[in-house]
């Protein structure tokens, strides 16, 4: 089980305040497939709530421990039904970019705006590998290649 300290139980606390229970743990308890959500929910999100619908305190405690045991996360809080669960994220390993430098890949576009008194347009472009942006922030087209026309006319 992971420790920690008081003040990080208390900026998580806070962090936490705004989240919605992503798991919610019905009669059957806590099953395989509960756990598994559970993890899956610690390796994406780090921080998370869970929800019990049960009304025998000393079940949820029991509950609460063994989440924390099995899947080594931290409890932060436990406040009635509702569980508190931190782990932190897993690196997850990006996939690397081919060596030609071809593929998609995502580029922020921000044009301030023409009175410039008002806020800048932000968005997301996705750009292939023949694109560039320039500094109007406009998408240009790389030119195809040139190719000699004798070699054209020889073959």
């Amino acid at each position: 089980m992971l420790k920690l300290t008081p003040v990080e139980r208390s900026a998580l606390r806070a962090e936490a305040h705004a989240l919605k229970p992503i798991v919610l743990i019905g009669e059957a308890g806590l099953t395989e497939a509960v756990k598994k959500e559970i993890d899956l929910g610690l390796d994406s999100h780090g921080l998370i709530k869970v929800r019990v619908f049960g009304d025998d305190r000393e079940a949820r405690i029991e509950m609460y421990d063994t989440i924390c045991t099995e899947l080594e996360a931290a409890p932060v809080q436990h406040i009635g039904k509702l569980f508190v669960l931190y782990r932190p994220k897993k690196e997850a390993e990006k996939p690397r970019a081919s060596k030609s430098g071809k593929g998609m890949r995502m580029v922020t576009i921000v044009k301030p705006s023409a009175s410039g008194t008002k806020k800048p347009s932000v968005s997301k472009v996705m750009l292939k590998g023949n694109e560039r942006v320039t500094e109007g922030g406009t998408i240009k087209r790389a030119k195809k290649r040139q190719t000699s026309t004798k070699k054209t006319i020889l073959s």
